[in-house]
């Protein structure tokens, strides 16, 4: 090779690796890739509570669509793993997502992440659960109020019993706020409105370790040693229920929340006396829009009318939804009404005769 074409070759060499460089600074900074990123991020907390796959991932997801129709959603679970979560986070940070919608697992734990984000002009979105730090906007429900509405459910259900009754409260998981907030709702009835609380574990929004509490429950104070049990969800419910038609133990009030099929029809067949219904729709759809807006730079003020505090933030612009105490009298106003379930899909044939009574056709 001749002295021109060597210097040829070397400047070639030369100016290809400057490029190479610089698309590898480029996208470490996302200067480039991210500002047009119309990806949003989803982070939903598991998948043993029904609704997060059957309602909030598609509701969210065709919000989204409809609101802007070159972006996506890109979703993933976390089956209840801080670390699961905590990578799922960092990953979408890491492709150049600038808004991500976070459920959190672990509320506290969540504080540095979202920090790390606002670091980086990425916008958090909490949703149904209130993380820590700062996040730019929180959609959910009263959750205290949600509380109130099982508290006095529960005690509506045991009629002229409720002054002198004794009941087991099975509670959410500790790591997750909304199950405080329940809690301390609950307790603001119950506390003043029945005999006792005489057991009270968290069944961690796990069915199987909820019936496993009420078992314990039962060899502790004895079949006849309790008259009710507070559910913190309708999952939990399920297992409850399951432990206590195990020990032969009947007709006891036991409630729930989140309006789930098999909880509906629990209730129509007389073994669950109530749930909360949550409208999931409004709120997937508020998010949707507060994080299509944040994404394009828009003012969430009307969507997020009101404030919220978490321990370490507060004024923290939120919309907070309104729930609603289900029992059989009204299944066909609320749930069969909204369209949160058809009426083919709670009655079932071993359901069509209390769907009937019901006036549920």
């Amino acid at each position: 090779m001749n002295t021109f074409a060597r210097r040829a070759a070397v400047a070639l060499t030369a100016t290809a690796m400057a490029a190479s460089l610089a698309a590898c600074g480029e996208a470490g900074d996302g200067d480039n890739s991210s500002k047009d990123n119309k990806t949003i991020g989803l982070l939903l907390p598991e998948s043993k509570t029904t609704r997060y796959e059957s309602f909030d991932y598609p509701l969210i997801k065709a919000k989204v669509a409809e609101l802007c129709s070159d972006c996506k959603v890109d979703y993933k679970n976390a089956s209840e793993n801080v670390s699961t979560q905590k990578q799922q986070f960092d990953d979408l940070i890491t492709s150049g997502v600038k808004v991500i919608i976070l459920d959190t697992v672990d509320s506290p734990s969540a504080k540095a992440w979202v920090q790390e984000a606002a670091d980086k002009d990425v916008k958090v979105v909490a949703y149904d659960r209130l993380a820590e730090g700062p996040v730019s906007a929180y959609v959910s429900f009263d959750n205290e109020k949600v509380g109130e509405l099982q508290g006095q459910a529960l005690v509506d259900a045991l009629g002229s019993k409720a002054a002198t009754a004794n009941v087991v409260m099975i509670n959410g998981k500790e790591s997750d706020p909304n199950a405080a907030l329940f809690k301390a709702g609950a307790h603001s009835v119950l506390d003043t409105k029945v005999g006792k609380i005489v057991y009270e574990q968290s069944g961690e929004w796990d069915p199987a370790v909820a019936g496993q509490k009420v078992g314990a429950a039962i060899t502790s104070l004895g079949k006849d040693g309790f008259d009710a049990v507070y559910s913190a969800n309708d999952g939990m419910a399920g297992g409850i229920i399951a432990a206590l038609e195990s020990a032969g133990i009947k007709n006891i009030p036991v409630g729930g929340q989140d309006s789930e099929l098999a909880a509906l029809q629990r209730i129509l067949a007389g073994t669950q006396s109530f749930t909360i219904y949550k409208p999931y729709k409004p709120e997937a759809e508020k998010t949707a829009e507060i994080a299509v807006n944040l994404l394009n730079g828009k003012s969430i003020d009307s969507l997020a009318d009101t404030k919220s505090d978490s321990p370490s933030n507060k004024g923290i612009p939120s919309s907070l939804l309104q729930p609603t105490v289900v029992t059989k009298d009204n299944i066909k106003d609320t749930v069969v009404k909204d369209g949160l379930w058809k009426a083919s899909d709670i009655c079932t044939a071993d359901y069509a005769a209390a769907c009937k009574a019901a006036g549920i056709e």
